[in-house]
C-alpha cells in the first residue's frame, strides 16, 4: 500500500482541499472544475471533503498520475518494517552490484548485442580518451599511435594475426581493470578485512546501498526476522542470491573470497560463471524450453511494438544485426541452432579463435583495397567504427598525416 498526501484547488471558490490517497484513488465528491495542484510545501493537513461520487474515478486516476510526477517526495510502502533513511546511493550500488555491461564481452547480461564491442577490443582502457566532441586532430594522432603499436613488424600494415594479438592484449586490459575495481568493491562489503564475505553480510550492504537503514537490517537478519521489502527489491535479492551461490566454489559455504567475489561481479572471469551467464541468457530468449536458440528466437524483438517509422527502423536494425551475428558468428556449425556450448564459446572473451575471427571482420570493414590488411589511411577513414569518434575533417587534413 502506498500513501500520498495531495492538494487540490477548486477554481470556483479557491477553496483548498487536501486529500489522502491510500493504495488507489478513493471515491470522493468534488466539483467538475476541480484541478490538481500538488507540491510538498503545501502538504500540511487533511481537510474533509464531501460525499461519494463514483463518476469522477477516471478523472482522479489521471490526476493521480500528474500528481505523482510533480511530487518531489519519495513514496514508500506504508507497511515497510525496515525504514529507509536516505535516497539510493548510486556510487555505493555501482560498487557492489554486478554490472549490466561487461567490457570486451559480445553480449550484454540481458542478451542484447554489445554495441561498443569493436571499440572496446580495439582501444582497451583508452576508450574514454576518444570522445565524440574531442579535437579531431588529437584523435588522429592517438589513432596513428595505436596503428604503430598494432603493426608489430612495422611493415605499415596490420594483418589479421597482428590484430588478433592486439585484441587479446586489449581484452586483458579490461580484465585487469575489473580486478582492480573488484578490490574496491570487495573492501566495500568486507569492512573488517577478514578476506571473506557471507551472503548475509552482502545482503546488508546491498540493502543499505538501496537506502535502507544498515543497522536495522543487520539486526533483523541477526535475529532471523523477516525483512519486508518491496517486490522489486525482493526480486533483485533472489537473483543476486542465486548468482552468489553459483560463484561460491566447492565446498559451498555461502562465503566468498575476493576471487570468488570477482566472479560474482564479472562472470567472464570464471568458466563456471560464464556458463551461468549463458544459461540465464538462453533462459530469457528460449521460447520453447529446449535450452537451445533458433534464429527466430534470437532475433525476436524485445517487449513493445513499433509505433512510428523511427521505431520501426530501430526494430529493423535489431533484426538485421542479430540475424547477421547469429548466422555468421554464433552458429559455428551453421545448422540453424545455437547450443549453450556454442554460445559459451562465442561469449568467452579470451577465446583466441574468436579473437582471430573478430580481427578478420574488423579488417574486412575498412579494407578498401581488398588486400586483407589495414593501412593507416583506411583506419583513419573508418575511425568511427574503431573508436566511436568520427574524424569530421579527415578528408581536408589527411595530407597532414602523410
Amino acid at each position: 500500500m502506498y500513501m500520498y498526501r495531495c492538494l487540490f484547488f477548486s477554481s470556483t471558490n479557491q477553496e483548498a482541499i487536501y486529500w489522502w490517497l491510500v493504495g488507489a484513488p478513493h471515491e470522493r465528491s468534488i466539483s467538475s472544475d476541480l484541478h490538481p495542484i500538488c507540491t510538498t510545501k503545501q502538504l500540511l493537513e487533511v481537510m474533509p471533503v464531501g460525499t461519494v461520487c463514483t463518476r469522477y474515478l477516471s478523472f482522479l486516476s489521471l490526476a493521480l498520475v500528474a500528481v505523482l510526477l510533480a511530487m518531489d517526495i519519495q513514496a514508500r510502502p506504508a507497511n515497510m518494517s525496515v525504514n529507509r533513511d536516505k535516497k539510493p546511493n548510486s556510487k555505493e550500488e555501482n560498487e557492489i552490484l554486478p554490472p549490466d555491461h561487461l567490457n570486451g564481452v559480445k553480449l550484454e547480461m540481458d542478451g542484447h548485442l554489445n554495441k561498443d564491442f569493436h571499440q572496446e577490443v580495439f582501444l582497451g582502457k583508452d576508450m574514454e580518451e576518444f570522445e565524440e566532441d574531442s579535437e579531431p586532430r588529437k584523435n588522429r594522432k592517438k589513432l596513428t599511435e595505436i596503428f604503430s603499436k598494432v603493426d608489430a613488424n612495422e611493415d605499415k600494415s596490420i594483418s589479421a594475426k597482428e590484430m588478433q594479438r592486439w585484441i587479446m592484449q586489449k581484452t586483458e586490459e579490461h580484465f585487469q581493470q575489473a580486478v582492480k575495481e573488484n578490490k574496491v568493491s570487495f573492501h566495500a562489503v568486507d569492512p573488517d578485512g577478514d578476506g571473506h564475505v557471507t551472503w548475509d553480510e552482502y545482503r546488508v550492504k546491498f540493502l543499505a546501498s538501496k537506502g535502507f537503514n544498515e543497522k536495522e537490517v543487520a539486526e533483523k537478519i541477526k535475529k532471523n526476522e523477516e525483512l519486508k521489502v518491496d517486490e522489486e527489491t525482493q526480486e533483485v535479492l533472489e537473483s543476486l542470491k542465486d548468482r552468489w551461490f553459483q560463484a561460491d566454489n566447492p565446498p559451498a559455504d555461502q562465503v566468498l573470497n575476493e576471487q570468488e567475489f570477482l566472479s560474482f561481479l564479472h562472470p567472464e572471469h570464471s568458466r563456471g560463471m560464464l556458463k551461468y551467464m549463458v544459461k540465464e541468457i538462453v533462459r530469457d530468449l528460449d521460447q520453447d524450453g529446449n535450452k537451445k536458440l533458433t534464429l527466430s528466437e534470437f532475433i525476436s524483438l524485445p517487449m513493445g511494438t513499433a509505433e512510428n517509422q523511427e521505431a520501426q527502423d530501430i526494430d529493423d536494425d535489431w533484426v538485421r544485426e542479430r540475424k547477421k551475428e547469429f548466422e555468421e558468428v554464433i552458429d559455428a556449425n551453421h545448422d540453424g541452432i545455437v547450443t549453450m556450448e556454442e554460445l559459451e564459446e562465442y561469449m568467452d572473451p579470451m577465446n583466441e579463435y574468436n579473437a582471430l575471427n573478430e580481427a578478420k571482420q574488423m579488417i574486412a570493414v575498412a579494407d578498401e583495397n581488398q588486400n586483407h590488411t589495414l593501412e593507416l589511411e583506411e583506419i583513419l577513414r573508418y575511425s568511427e567504427y574503431f573508436t566511436g569518434s568520427k574524424l569530421m575533417d579527415y578528408a581536408r587534413n589527411v595530407h597532414e598525416e602523410f
